[in-house]
């Protein structure tokens, strides 16, 4: 297996929701590039970056794809985003 290397780019916001609504946006303006993984977006508090907290549902559905709703979503799981 080859080694694979993550980006990490610090983007600073001022509370936890919005730092994970916009990283669901910046991950999805991302996602047609192949080598980006949008469903393992994390984000962390500055001082706590070991602990991180989910973006993306992330959950396996039937047809092999990943739900691309927000983490801890209400209802099934969906490859759309609600409108």
């Amino acid at each position: 297996m080859s080694e694979r290397f993550v980006i990490h780019l610090p983007v600073v916001i001022a509370d936890l929701d919005a730092a994970q609504r916009m990283a669901r946006m910046v991950a999805r303006s991302l996602s047609y590039l192949p080598m980006v993984d949008p469903g393992e977006t994390t984000v962390s508090y500055e001082d706590e970056q070991g602990v991180r907290h989910r973006v993306f549902c992330d959950r396996r559905m039937p047809t092999g794809r990943r739900c691309l709703l927000a983490a801890a979503h209400d209802g099934d799981c969906s490859r759309r985003l609600p409108r």
